[in-house]
């Protein structure tokens, strides 16, 4: 396969994004914001359409990554889109490019992280023909496409169980016979991770990764990870589908679908010798908009919840036929969760491997018919 280097200012038309007006933000609306980072609510306009490239180019994390526009939406100031020539290009190339070479050694290294189209227009890109681009892409998307279905599958069924929790348990009027009330610490254990920086891997050990909030809601490890010694408490190593709840900075509580990884300090993992995970998990879940309140008045420059809030979090427990009863609605769904995470997991792992041999020509795409 034969490339091209080109410079990307000259197929490419940049522009910067920028703050829609506050009035116009609204928590429902036709079209998303998006800063590049997440979204951010929504307004009745749009300035960029969907399927289009842009590049994070300021805010701290993010500077330099590529991306693709998964519906039309209204780009902030944090981002700049790009409009391709499709006579040269096509975005969802560049943006599997880019995710192998992102452009965070544009950033100035200023106070503010920052990149600028001055700075995007010089890039040299290699670029096979676009017949060549779009076989590449057919192969690489094919998996994305599997993985996005599990996504919408996975979203759907995390609204079935908040429905089906609602209706059994907080619709109720009175306490049926047999039920109790408790709270999150008599049906759950939290173990506090460790402070990894004193749990070094030793020189004749291969280290694993150390599970912060960044891996937590990343939803995986990545080559900046930390490591900490497989050596640890096993209680402290976390394996597919565990209950992880961070309790500072940014609270979340989900299943963790990553991999084997060690337990950082301000994550909790959280069991039980009593209750099966659907129990546990759905309650801690419950309670999360709460603690994040509570954790949003902390005068702090990280919100944090203390773990008396456990034990003021209510809890219904029902009787031994009910519970069985509710468990034969919950637990399978979040079984299934936990499965599509995983396998998503796997896809990614795959496509990962194909990316570089597809992009330096190593794997021949000329007999793929599209």
């Amino acid at each position: 396969m034969n490339f091209t280097i080109s410079i990307f200012g000259d197929f490419a038309k940049f522009r910067y994004g920028k703050m829609p007006k506050k009035s116009s933000i609204k928590e429902n609306g036709k079209y998303p914001i998006y800063s590049g980072y997440r979204y951010v609510g929504y307004c009745d306009e749009y300035n960029t359409e969907a399927n289009q490239l842009i590049i994070v180019a300021r805010g701290v994390g993010g500077t330099g990554d590529v991306k693709l526009t998964r519906e039309k939406c209204y780009l902030t100031n944090l981002s700049i889109s790009a409009e391709i020539d499709s006579n040269v290009a096509i975005p969802q190339y560049l943006y599997y490019y880019f995710s192998m070479r992102n452009l965070r050694y544009l950033d100035s290294g200023s106070a503010q992280s920052q990149i600028t189209i001055s700075d995007l227009e010089k890039v040299r890109i290699p670029l096979p023909n676009i017949e060549s681009q779009k076989k590449i892409v057919h192969c690489l998307s094919l998996t994305d496409n599997k993985i996005s279905a599990n996504e919408s599958i996975n979203n759907n069924l995390e609204q079935q169980a908040k429905a089906i929790f609602s209706n059994e348990f907080l619709t109720l009027e009175t306490l049926p016979d047999g039920w109790k009330q408790a709270s999150l610490i008599d049906i759950a254990d939290y173990l506090n991770g460790l402070a990894m920086q004193k749990y070094r891997p030793t020189a004749d050990e291969t280290g694993i990764p150390v599970l912060k909030i960044k891996e937590l809601r990343q939803g995986c490890c990545d080559d900046n990870s930390e490591l900490c010694s497989p050596s640890i408490k096993s209680e402290y190593i976390i394996h597919d589908g565990d209950v992880i709840f961070s309790w500072s900075g940014s609270l979340i509580v989900d299943f963790w679908c990553g991999g084997i990884c060690g337990l950082n300090q301000h994550l909790f993992k959280v069991t039980s010798n009593k209750y099966n995970k659907w129990f546990y998990y759905a309650w801690t879940k419950h309670h999360l908009d709460r603690f994040i309140a509570v954790a949003a008045d902390k005068a702090t420059t990280m919100g944090h919840i203390k773990r008396d809030e456990l034990s003021k979090a209510e809890v219904l427990i029902p009787n031994e036929a009910d519970y069985k009863r509710i468990e034969t609605l919950l637990q399978p769904i979040f079984d299934l969760i936990i499965t599509n995470r995983i396998e998503n997991k796997k896809l990614a792992e795959t496509r990962d491997a194909l990316l570089p041999k597809l992009m330096s020509g190593e794997l021949d795409v000329s007999n793929i018919e599209l």
